[in-house]
């Protein structure tokens, strides 16, 4: 029997090629591959790796001092350390031309889930009321990909947005902060609850114990710099799995730019070309396309150009809208901060709409280890100043990263720009607000920040950060899978209707895009596609 031929090693690529492997198929993963550098010191916490390391500035800042911000830079609070730099860099001739839209792309082995934080948030019934199928039909997908790769957490509070599955951990060790945000919580629960807020812990793909060859979380506090011990798992780690079968061919170093067909529109080879620049080709029999919504979509428009010389434009791109709410805890002013903990979000706030499907999600992350010059940089004092604030409310600084759902819409598309040489295509993306959000998430954030009054927490509204369109990386909806048929479209089971070979196994047939981190619904849909291929 001939492999199933899969493009991209990220969430869904690589969970979709370990149920075909399990089904007893073959399988051949075309990739890039950018491989993450090997782990250094491996069970020293953040400051151990100060005082041990012998060039800790080089590790932590790069080479060229790149991983600081300096004073009057503007922008993202967030940022990517130059261990992770692996993760965004360009193989070469990947070209993107965008309005309103600031994508992400990633060539990593494992893709942008590399660098991702770990929250996994099943879609509940009404977040999927505009899919083909309903929770029933993908709880099995969860529950396995639970078992796949470890989850830590509770049905609380949360619950009544994220549905309970299988395979969930006991919760990861709370750092003080977060739990006097939860004890202040029960105090004020009744009052929070009335006004349509709820808060409880983040469910997280960070194991309590350990599993599938992962140690359990030491709390280091290396999160960002990636875990050294594998408790926050990773897309590569299913990769590793799945190399670990005879019938599994990983092929990396490739940048796959189209696939070409027959006069029936049945895809025959994939194509694309080497890193050195040299030419690639692979027969096909099934193709997956994995590689992430917009990089599936380019591969797609110019693989539908190169065929019948039409440059298609899929409409319908989703993202969600991340408002960033930086605020002081009261409580905590003048108390040590714990520099050995989980340093991603360990709570979750949640605010009910008169929608359910338009849930809004808050991601709450107390500050432990952290590189604190940007935090400096942006306190109205001087320098010496600065540092003598920073150091006394530094326990008590947190953040809420606020999350909005998106809807598919005619004026939000990707296209390509064809090379009239004949060279790769010119990716284009076009991003439209909703005219109606802006009100929307102006009234949710001002709920935020009440519910932190209500927690003794004060919440500066300048500080307040709007992320540019495209910062989540939860990119969706161009090829929307749906029992109603026509182009560009996918069926239930995400095989599309242009192309009979061809299977869309990533975020690029979600109808609609919940308020979530979209990453274990990729893996979890993933596994439900692959089963029905």
């Amino acid at each position: 029997m001939k492999p199933v031929v899969v493009v991209g090693s990220g969430p869904s690529g690589v969970h979709f090629a370990l149920t075909v492997l399990e089904k007893g198929r073959r399988v051949t993963l075309v990739d890039v591959g950018h491989a993450r550098p090997s782990v250094i010191r491996q069970h020293d916490t953040f400051d151990g790796l100060k005082r041990n390391l012998d060039d800790p500035v080089e590790y932590l800042l790069g080479n060229d001092l790149e991983g600081i911000t300096y004073p009057g830079a503007a922008g993202e609070y967030y940022g990517v350390p130059p261990g992770k730099a692996y993760i965004f860099r360009d193989p070469g001739g990947f070209t993107v031309r965008s309005q309103g839209f600031e994508p992400l792309f990633s060539w990593a082995a494992g893709g942008l889930a590399e660098a991702w934080t770990g929250g996994v948030y099943p879609f509940n019934e009404a977040e999927l009321a505009d899919f083909p199928f309903g929770w029933s039909d993908i709880e099995p997908s969860y529950a396995e990909v639970a078992r796949r790769i470890g989850i830590s957490g509770e049905i609380d509070d949360l619950g009544r947005f994220m549905p309970a599955h299988d395979g969930i951990m006991p919760p990861l060790e709370l750092d003080l902060h977060s739990r006097k945000l939860i004890d202040r919580y029960t105090a004020a629960r009744a009052g929070l609850n009335d006004a349509g807020c709820w808060l409880g812990r983040s469910r997280l793909a960070t194991i309590t114990r350990p599993h599938a060859g992962r140690g359990a979380c030491e709390y280091l506090g290396r999160c960002l710099w990636g875990c050294p011990v594998d408790a926050l798992y990773t897309p590569s780690k299913t990769l590793a799995e799945c190399m670990a079968f005879d019938r599994f061919e990983y092929v990396p170093g490739v940048v796959v730019t189209h696939f070409t067909v027959d006069s029936s529109r049945r895809i025959r080879k994939l194509r694309g070309h080497a890193l050195d620049g040299s030419p690639f080709e692979q027969d096909v029999d099934t193709l997956v396309l994995a590689a992430g919504a917009l990089s599936s979509a380019r591969i797609f428009l110019e693989s539908v150009h190169r065929a019948t010389g039409e440059a298609a434009r899929l409409t319908g791109l989703m993202d969600n809208l991340q408002i960033l709410v930086p605020f002081l805890n009261f409580d905590m002013i003048g108390l040590p901060y714990q520099p050995s903990s989980y340093q991603y979000h360990m709570l979750g706030l949640g605010l009910e709409t008169d929608r359910p499907e338009e849930y809004v999600h808050g991601q709450i992350t107390t500050l432990k280890t952290t590189m604190a010059h940007p935090i400096l940089n942006n306190l109205p004092f001087d320098l010496r100043t600065a540092r003598q604030v920073f150091r006394r409310i530094r326990s008590g600084l947190g953040l809420v990263n606020v999350n909005f759902h998106d809807r598919r819409r005619d004026d939000c598309a990707v296209s390509i720009d064809p090379d009239p040489a004949g060279g790769d295509a010119t990716l284009v993306i076009e991003y439209r607000d909703d005219p109606g959000e802006e009100a929307s998430a102006r009234a949710a954030v001002a709920r935020v920040r009440k519910a932190l009054r209500s927690l003794r927490c004060f919440a500066p509204s300048p500080m307040i950060h709007v992320r540019p369109r495209g910062a989540s990386v939860h990119y969706a909806g161009v090829l929307p899978m749906t029992d109603r048929g026509g182009d560009f479209t996918t069926t239930p089971e995400c095989r599309s209707r242009d192309f009979e070979n061809l299977v869309m196994a990533d975020g690029a047939t979600f109808p609609f895009l919940p308020a979530k981190n979209i990453t274990f619904t990729l893996m979890a849909n993933a596994v439900r596609a692959a089963s029905a291929l």
